[in-house]
């Protein structure tokens, strides 16, 4: 069936017939490039960049919207989630994105894990051990096993994933690298409100004296790139300081392949990643920046 002009496939078989139509006659070998998406709904801005960018790199798109129960702890919020899907539907028919020859996948739990909860699960390993990892046990392999079972089932040659989430997308960049898997990643760039909130799902959850409070993180981004120069210390102090008066989870600066913490008197490339609370609402938010001589900020 379909919304508007794209596909919309519930099913397995759904989405294996809409791909066939994407591949073109049988035997000619696929002749077209194709994009994955991979989203839980409810999508704002920065989702419909990552389309719009997928737009740009392949032929054709697909887009998952998927909530996905691996990747949530008993005690977090999978059922308050937001889901609208004709909302959601209504926003990637927008101009530059989803078109005639595009696909969206919504398949519900049964779907996606016709035997139930995974047996066999994708481990992050000790990528998955530290900050997201520590705090939410178990949340990253949750992500590569559902992130691995859509790309076999939606047989993209290129994934893009947005790098407000640096450590998922780090893991997800090992995975495919360590088990093969024929895929481009490509990082795509963070979005922010105006006021400089990092745009996220969870945004809705907050009242406005919240979000107010929340402007605290992206504040700790600014003064951690303005301390570059001052070495690695003075990075994380500066943000520590922004974020005073916050539930903070961490406040991290590591090596942007490893995830290591960088020593005091590390130079070069670097990421600060923070995360923190606000009532019930847990955001992150992070920056590249390059410490020692003329620090910078590479990459909002």
């Amino acid at each position: 069936m379909t919304t508007r002009t794209t596909t919309l496939a519930r099913s397995r078989d759904e989405l294996a017939a809409a791909l066939v139509e994407q591949d073109g006659a049988p035997g000619r070998g696929r002749p077209y490039r194709r994009a994955v998406v991979m989203t839980m709904g409810a999508l704002h801005e920065g989702h419909l960049s990552l389309v719009a960018q997928a737009r740009t790199l392949a032929d054709h798109v697909v887009v998952t919207i998927f909530v996905n129960p691996l990747q949530f702890a008993p005690t977090e919020d999978l059922a308050r989630y937001p889901r609208d899907l004709d909302a959601d539907l209504a926003l990637l028919t927008g101009p530059d994105l989803l078109g005639p020859d595009d696909v969206v996948f919504a398949p519900d739990v049964d779907v996606m894990y016709p035997g139930g909860d995974p047996v066999v699960r994708v481990t992050a390993g000790r990528l998955g051990d530290v900050l997201e990892g520590a705090i939410r046990p178990g949340h990253l392999d949750g992500v590569l096993t559902v992130v691995l079972k859509l790309l076999h089932l939606t047989r993209p040659d290129v994934a893009l994933f947005g790098r407000k989430d640096a450590q998922q997308l780090a893991v997800v960049r090992r995975m495919v690298a360590d088990l093969e898997v024929p895929v481009e990643v490509v990082g795509a760039p963070l979005v922010r409100d105006a006021d400089g909130l990092a745009l996220s799902s969870r945004n809705a959850y907050l009242s406005a004296t919240q979000r107010e409070q929340a402007l605290a993180l992206s504040a700790a981004l600014r003064d951690g790139v303005a301390a570059a120069d001052e070495g690695a210390a003075a990075v994380r102090a500066a943000a520590t300081d922004r974020l005073a008066g916050l539930d903070v989870d961490y406040v991290a600066l590591v090596d942007p392949d490893t995830f290591d913490d960088v020593p005091d008197d590390h130079s070069g490339e670097a990421l600060l990643l923070l995360a923190a609370r606000l009532g019930t609402t847990r955001l992150i938010d992070n920056t590249a920046l390059v410490l020692g001589a003329h620090g910078r900020e590479e990459r909002a």
